[in-house]
């Protein structure tokens, strides 16, 4: 269920005033080694102001990026159906089962069982820091490059479809939209990535877009 309809809330600013990634700190080479040579480093966003008082339970996702000539990062929107951020555009990724290992483990499993990617297909360049979502998943986003043009295979019941987007539009912060509003009583601010993809507009928002958020952080590190 979605507790706001974020695409009515205003846009507060964008931030057109930082930089940009370059097209080449986008390419393969360039995020190999950013993520062999890992810094002092502390995400811009970690938390979303909680929805409920249960313990944190232990996520993974996969973003996946596309190894096009331009750089996509995969994404998926979810079905309707689904209990928690139903409808909303996420990626593939769910909590950490106690068989799993680990959560690169998770997020390989969970990739292989929403969208059909074999885990022989991934190469893991590494991990960002948990990011903690409003419903409680204490969730690891797991960066990884994937080749080009293999067969989606959604799970029809988790998943309606799948597409990708340009790593440099999300890696560009003048496509980045604040905004505000106010449930619960709580003060909420969140980022949207409005993309339009051909006919459709992606709405990218809350956890998905500021994970994203943090990985442009990451990858603009000197």
């Amino acid at each position: 269920m979605t507790l706001i309809d974020p695409q009515s809330v205003p846009v507060l600013h964008t931030d057109g005033h930082l930089p940009a990634l370059a097209r080449g700190q986008c390419q393969p080479e360039a995020l190999r080694r950013r993520f062999a040579s890992p810094l002092v480093w502390t995400p811009e966003i970690v938390s979303e102001p909680p929805l409920g008082l249960r313990e944190p339970v232990d996520a993974a996702v996969l973003i996946a990026i596309v190894l096009r000539e331009e750089p996509a990062v995969l994404l998926t929107q979810r079905s309707a159906q689904l209990a928690t951020h139903a409808g909303q555009i996420a990626f593939p990724g769910g909590r950490v089962d106690a068989t799993d290992g680990s959560v690169v483990a998770a997020a390989l499993r969970e990739a292989h069982e929403e969208v059909g990617l074999p885990p022989s297909h991934v190469d893991i360049l590494g991990c960002l820091p948990q990011y903690l979502t409003g419903t409680h998943y204490a969730v690891t986003p797991v960066v990884a490059l994937v080749p080009p043009d293999w067969p989606y295979v959604p799970s029809p019941h988790e998943v309606t479809d799948v597409f990708e987007v340009p790593l440099a539009f999300l890696m560009n912060p003048a496509n980045h939209h604040w905004h505000e509003a106010e449930y619960r009583g709580t003060r909420r601010r969140w980022l949207s990535m409005p993309y339009q993809d051909g006919p459709s507009q992606r709405y990218i928002w809350g956890a998905t877009a500021g994970m994203l958020r943090n990985l442009y952080g990451f990858l603009r590190l000197p």
